[in-house]
């Protein structure tokens, strides 16, 4: 009974994060009798952070695709309408995929682009490069076989179709998504499907922001625009994501909502905020001795062109035009999610409606979770659950060092811990944490260390209330397991020790 009531938490858990972390994902469930048919559907400007490589690291500039509701992959370089049941997609280029040839766009569907996985509910609770590396191939055996066979295609960190799997894994992205009817997107199936795939990638002339500029002018022309003065004559994602929002506001029946895909807590480095190149400059310190030496008014020019025309904040927009909803009270364990959503009162925890504690939650909560949660690290390693305070901080490292994935079959996510000597195994998704064979010890120390980082995280790092919420009842899950396991090893314990022989006194 006690693991019945632990697998059905889990899977309320899977539930209620689904329904805020992909709303639009619920909203085609929901449909899915209508989905080829259904008048309006989705597209959206993908604005990605910056890697911490080589590039991002000096430009800051992130990355840009193109979200589709209703349009999937038929193969990576072909579209076709989504069936019933598909998720959608996102489309991008590259500098270069690697590819065997020279494709200017893959397109992979948007569970893949996000999580790396088919089934959201297998998304890996935490990132690390190994977890990265393993769904990348699985990726690149089931979907790109065909079009990925030279060894640079198959082993090298250069080809970028890598990018395409598992983005939350190593950085945040906010989607900006606006309605499209079916005749566009058929519209844009043929047209993108008829026109030669070739790469032409150039950082100043065709770069990834040119690349969707393109895409949402052909829906919506003159909906994007490269912003010249901010970008030194340059398109930049961040350019294409403000232009695009604006335009949007301009037009109330395009039903602008935002998206926020946080980076999953692990051991990935951090991604960097997406900056237009004014803002980098004004932003970063290293480029003030060149600028004052070389160009002693180029600050202050490129200050005054930011705050003037530049300024743009994704968060600010999040929070202005949300789609996330509170669905935690409304959904039944033993209902379907995408039903439960169906019956949630139009705009329920908007933030017109007064509910931006609901889906941002409120200081006060934060702190109150931030005391919960120190106090339960103090309990765990009273109980000698946990060796120390410092295990939590370091348990991802660890996981890195020690750990081997291992994909199953059926889309889950397992890892092989090396621990005392044995191997132990762990489910690393909400849909196995608690799955035979996962161990309640490192079950429950992942949870830790998953929310100690969700709860470090700034602002514009941070999960949804709700979706923490979902979270946090997942880790209370654990703690209640590893009770109850520990109340039953003290049991047989006492059990199994002799009992006193009680012997007559002699009269």
């Amino acid at each position: 009974m006690l693991y019945r009531n632990h697998e059905r938490q889990a899977s309320t858990f899977t539930h209620r994060i689904q329904s805020v972390i992909l709303p639009v994902l619920a909203l085609i469930f929901f449909g899915v009798p209508l989905l080829a048919t259904a008048a309006h559907a989705d597209i959206g400007v993908i604005l990605s952070e910056a890697l911490d490589d080589s590039v991002g690291k000096v430009t800051k500039a992130g990355h840009s695709a193109v979200y589709f509701s209703r349009i999937c992959p038929e193969t990576p370089v072909k579209l076709r309408l989504c069936r019933p049941g598909e998720m959608g997609s996102v489309i991008s280029n590259y500098t270069t995929l690697g590819e065997d040839q020279p494709f200017e766009w893959n397109d992979a569907p948007l569970s893949i682009f996000l999580y790396g996985v088919d089934d959201p509910r297998n998304r890996p609770l935490i990132a690390l490069p190994q977890i990265k590396r393993a769904l990348e191939e699985r990726y690149r055996d089931e979907f790109l076989s065909q079009y990925c066979a030279t060894d640079f295609c198959r082993t090298s960190n250069k080809s970028e179709w890598r990018y395409m799997v598992g983005a939350t894994l190593e950085r945040s992205l906010y989607i900006f998504v606006v309605h499209t009817s079916v005749q566009q997107d058929l519209a844009f199936i043929n047209h993108f499907n008829s026109s030669p795939n070739v790469n032409h990638f150039n950082g100043v002339t065709h770069n990834c922001a040119t690349f969707v500029r393109g895409v949402v002018d052909f829906y919506y022309p003159h909906s994007a625009h490269a912003d010249y003065l901010n970008d030194f004559m340059m398109a930049s994602p961040k350019a294409i994501a403000r232009t695009f929002t604006r335009w949007a506001l301009r037009h109330p029946e395009m039903n602008l909502r935002v998206l926020h895909f946080a980076q999953l807590p692990g051991t990935i480095k951090l991604s960097f905020v997406a900056r237009s190149g004014t803002e980098e400059f004004i932003r970063t310190k290293k480029f003030y001795p060149p600028m004052v030496w070389f160009a002693p008014y180029g600050m202050p020019a490129a200050a005054g062109a930011y705050y003037l025309t530049g300024r743009f904040n994704p968060e600010h927009e999040l929070e202005q035009h949300p789609d996330a909803v509170e669905t935690s009270s409304a959904i039944d364990p033993d209902t379907p999610w995408f039903e439960s959503i169906e019956t949630q009162p139009e705009g329920a925890a908007s933030v017109e409606t007064g509910g931006h504690a609901q889906v941002f939650g409120s200081k006060q909560e934060w702190k109150q979770f931030h005391v919960d949660f120190d106090g339960i690290v103090d309990e765990a390693v009273e109980d000698k659950i946990i060796p120390g305070q410092d295990y939590v901080a370091h348990f991802a490292k660890q996981l890195q060092q020690d750990a081997k994935p291992v994909l199953a079959p059926n889309g889950e996510i397992w890892l092989d811990v090396v621990d005392g000597g044995q191997t132990k195994k762990l489910g690393v998704s909400a849909n196995n944490i608690f799955g035979p064979g996962s161990n309640s010890e490192l079950a429950y120390a992942l949870l830790l260390a998953r929310e100690q980082s969700l709860l470090k995280s700034p602002k514009h790092r941070r999960e949804s209330m709700p979706e923490f919420r979902a979270d946090w009842q997942l880790l209370e899950s654990s703690r209640t397991r590893i009770w109850a396991t520990q109340s039953n090893m003290l049991a047989s314990a006492q059990n199994r020790q002799p009992q006193p022989t009680l012997v007559a006194a002699k009269p």
